[in-house]
């Protein structure tokens, strides 16, 4: 098996270092963070009672995050639409943000020119692309950043860039305590997850390598839910395996009961289970029960526990070990986890077709 202790290791199959995006985590939510809070934007986008957000993939996780998070406060309702048309409830008290970290998302760019015709309020979040030159063209405010990086790593970005702005027109109400807790949270963890760590150390190799060979199920709730399926994409596409995730507790009126079938399958799938102990009383006596049936069942688990006080930290927390987690994955497997080769065949496929 590889040794993840060896530093020429990640020399040879990460050339690309995504290890050094996935530890920049902490330094691009306090940019972001920064940015957005100091971006003029106009006074009557905060007359609205909903927010659309527009994106697709490692841009849209950003804005499921802000909406958990919204759900978690009160806040006006945030909704991520990942189609190529805009959805029938936006009017003159709605914000619409299209964010895309490339700017030339098609499903993005088609919902977006079609909100342009509407008497919303829009927004851009963009390192450039298409998307840019159409805010542009159409005087919508742009929020731009730079760095170079897939979609996925740059997450800071897309995350805290819509906390930011939504926090400073008021429609959510990120305190700053809670906010440099999280980010201090985060500035901890990260050191202790990096390759220098060795194995015996750091939890986030020592998951990766349980999870070597296995079919990787990721169990989430409450404001975590989100965050397994962060788990499940960052398996997808830093590790290229099969990986899905369900929430507590819809989870526990289905899928226990497909624990056994077909045996084998049972042997190979390994379940991570993400906790926080802000989550409802009931659903932490659910993770129990649950560990005790995959036992039962021949299934292998693990969990893995938030770590801070407040909604924010827990999540930030978990995103960061999972991404590292998924990295060392990719290194076991020997596989570069930077590129995404058969989305890139996909889009290029798709480019030579019409709209």
């Amino acid at each position: 098996m590889t040794d993840l202790d060896d530093p020429e290791v990640y020399r040879k199959i990460d050339p690309a270092d995504m290890i050094g995006r996935i530890g920049e985590l902490p330094q691009q939510c306090r940019q972001a963070w920064q940015c957005a809070t100091a971006f003029p934007l106009p006074p009557d986008y905060s007359a609205v009672d909903k927010v659309i957000i527009l994106a697709m993939g490692g841009s849209a996780i950003g804005g499921d995050l802000v909406s958990t998070l919204a759900k978690e406060e009160g806040g006006p309702p945030v909704m991520v639409h990942r189609d190529y048309h805009l959805p029938p409830q936006v009017d003159d008290r709605t914000l619409v943000i299209a964010s895309s970290y490339s700017g030339n998302t098609e499903e993005t760019l088609s919902s977006f020119a079609q909100a342009l015709d509407t008497p919303a309020k829009k927004l851009a979040i963009t390192t450039g692309g298409r998307l840019k030159a159409i805010a542009e063209e159409g005087g919508v405010p742009r929020f731009t950043f730079d760095y170079e990086a897939q979609p996925r790593a740059a997450l800071g970005f897309s995350l805290f860039s819509i906390l930011g702005l939504l926090n400073k027109l008021g429609l959510l109400d990120v305190k700053p305590q809670d906010m440099e807790q999280a980010l201090k949270v985060l500035e901890e963890l990260a050191p202790r997850l990096a390759p220098g760590v060795p194995l015996k150390a750091n939890p986030a190799k020592q998951l990766a390598t349980r999870l070597l060979g296995h079919l990787v199920v990721i169990y989430g709730a409450g404001i975590l839910s989100t965050v397994a399926y962060r788990w499940k994409t960052q398996f997808n596409e830093n590790s290229k395996v099969w990986a899905f995730h369900e929430c507590f507790p819809e989870l526990n009126h289905n899928a226990v009961v497909g624990y056994r079938l077909p045996p084998e399958l049972a042997e190979r799938a390994m379940v991570v289970m993400l906790r926080s102990p802000s989550l409802h009383p009931r659903i932490l006596m659910r993770y129990q029960v649950t560990a005790k049936i995959l036992s039962d069942a021949g299934v292998a688990y693990q969990v893995v526990d938030a770590q801070g006080e407040g909604p924010l930290s827990q999540m930030m927390s978990t995103i960061l070990i999972g991404d590292h987690v998924s990295y060392y994955l990719a290194i076991l497997n020997n596989v570069d986890p930077s590129p995404v080769e058969v989305i890139d065949y996909l889009k290029e496929q798709l480019g030579k077709m019409e709209m």
